[in-house]
């Protein structure tokens, strides 16, 4: 990223944290879960469905699987339906019940609280991992894009790329670390409320027109 250029987003993220943080004071997981295994579940469970849906399907999935060993033991058809409704189901319940024996063989059945460790686990990439690792561990090592935070950086002129890892490459390299793991939230919040993807293309809301 040329210096100008640089210099310039580190302005204008300033303005957007300072901004967001005033609409939304207490923004943050919206996921339910009781330890660190049923986080690490519900994030996966998250991807390309509403945290309102994943809550309902958990709600039921976490009474019915109380332990690590009962996904371990799982079967894996009657896991699907318990998941069916959070969309993409066959390869979710693929990737928790392969998760939970990694878990259980290779980690002592201990969510793993680095970075490198907790991306080799199925179904775990960087996006997960810094989910898990903020609200598990309070460590921080870079920032988890989702759907929203994707869209949106792109859109008040953040970042170039369209690919997660280099979104989040772009975002660590303007950005205080003291703001990392809250910017995801920051962002979710804004994205339901006041910029879904539909009005990608509108700059009437009150980011947009703070910065234009």
């Amino acid at each position: 990223m040329k210096k100008k250029l640089l210099e310039a987003r580190k302005k204008r993220v300033r303005i957007i944290i300072r901004e967001l943080k005033k609409l939304f004071p207490n923004a943050g997981m919206v996921l339910h879960y009781s330890n660190n295994w049923e986080l690490m579940v519900a994030v996966v469970l998250s991807a390309q469905c509403t945290d309102k849906m994943v809550n309902k399907v958990t709600t039921e999935l976490f009474k019915k699987y109380t332990t690590l060993a009962d996904y371990v033991n799982a079967d894996i058809k009657v896991f699907e339906q318990d998941i069916k409704s959070t969309g993409f189901y066959k390869n979710k319940a693929k990737n928790v019940l392969a998760a939970a024996r990694m878990l259980k063989e290779d980690f002592n059945g201990k969510i793993p609280a680095t970075m490198e460790q907790l991306i080799t686990l199925p179904g775990v990439g960087r996006k997960t991992a810094n989910v898990v690792l903020g609200n598990a561990y309070g460590v921080v090592e870079g920032i988890a894009v989702d759907t929203h935070v994707k869209r949106l950086s792109k859109k008040f002129n953040l970042t170039d790329n369209s690919t997660p890892e280099k979104i989040e490459q772009d975002l660590m390299a303007i950005m205080p670390k003291k703001h990392w793991f809250e910017f995801t939230y920051l962002l979710i919040e804004y994205g339901r409320n006041y910029s879904p993807a539909r009005k990608f293309n509108d700059n009437t809301d009150p980011i947009s027109l703070i910065l234009a």
